[in-house]
């Protein structure tokens, strides 16, 4: 750490709690936030902005303020300790929250040029741009092929009915075509061509997310959002899900939430670190994150400190 970078850190550093801080927690050091630790900038296009973002769950504010910009194909992992506003954030990206009857939000969110909160937005496009994935598989009890096939099915994306092939309008071979190209880039075709009609619960854990991961690809998203989506896994699955993850963004907008300080090092390009209160504090380069932070809080979570 450079001289300059210590005394700034060192001037953040405050002796008696900031409002500014956020309430913080036994091992955190108290500290005054910087808007300086959150202005990342990027060379490339931003996929989703967002400007002064809180959530409330009835009394309790548990997101304040954020404002970031995430840029376009790559992967930005949102890291900090449970309770600190990581997946409700993630949530806020394609309005998740307003399935939560006690939340609130207040702010903007821009994606492709609108604000997603603005009267007569369309969920159901939204979600279908604005893909999720969610911590534990959650497949339907459908064959595997169904389960690639129900949302352009749902979108009317795909007609595959009795009378559409009665009047010679089936897209049965657009299905299938569909179903491979999802399952190969979810790294899982070869291990399920040969059982496309089977059950996919009685796929393996770590098959089943990333069935779940081809799912959401298959209404062809702009972004994915993937919250902890390797939590429930072993090692090897683990693996798997991290380099699925480097490969697709390539052609997608990843954002992960992850407790797995070591996997978003290993697979994110930058890093966002919530703590405690629901405050971003800081957002960079993730090299940058885990080698030399700004802030001494986010520090002291990543060397364990406390979280």
């Amino acid at each position: 750490m450079s001289d300059s970078q210590a005394t700034s850190k060192a001037q953040s550093v405050e002796t008696t709690n900031q409002q500014s801080a956020g309430t913080t927690v036994e091992g955190e050091t108290q500290e005054k936030l910087r808007d300086e630790w959150v202005q990342y900038d990027f060379d490339g296009e931003t996929a989703i902005k967002t400007q002064d973002v809180n959530v409330h769950y009835g009394d309790e504010h548990a997101l304040h303020d954020i404002s970031m910009e995430i840029p376009k194909n790559s992967v930005t992992a949102l890291i900090g300790p449970s309770g600190c506003g990581k997946s409700t954030f993630l949530r806020c990206l394609n309005r998740m929250n307003d399935r939560i009857k006690a939340a609130s939000v207040s702010g903007e969110v821009e994606f492709d040029g609108k604000n997603i909160y603005d009267d007569g937005t369309n969920l159901v496009e939204l979600r279908k741009r604005v893909g999720q994935v969610f911590q534990s598989p959650n497949p339907f009890p459908k064959s595997i092929r169904e389960n690639i096939s129900y949302g352009p099915r749902k979108h009317g994306d795909i007609d595959v009915s009795l009378l559409s092939r009665l009047l010679g309008r089936d897209d049965r071979a657009e299905e299938e075509e569909l179903v491979e190209r999802c399952l190969r880039q979810a790294a899982l075709w070869d291990e399920v061509n040969d059982r496309l009609d089977d059950n996919a619960l009685g796929l393996s854990g770590g098959q089943q997310q990333r069935l779940c991961i081809a799912r959401a690809l298959a209404t062809d998203p702009e972004v994915l959002l993937m919250d902890e989506p390797a939590s429930a896994l072993d090692p090897i699955a683990t693996s798997r899900i991290e380099d699925l993850i480097n490969d697709l963004s390539d052609d997608y907008t990843v954002v992960i939430v992850t407790h797995n300080m070591q996997q978003a090092a290993r697979i994110s390009d930058q890093t966002a670190v919530f703590l405690t209160g629901g405050y971003l504090v800081e957002y960079d380069d993730t090299d940058k994150i885990f080698e030399n932070p700004e802030s001494q809080r986010v520090e002291d979570y990543i060397t364990g400190k406390f979280g």
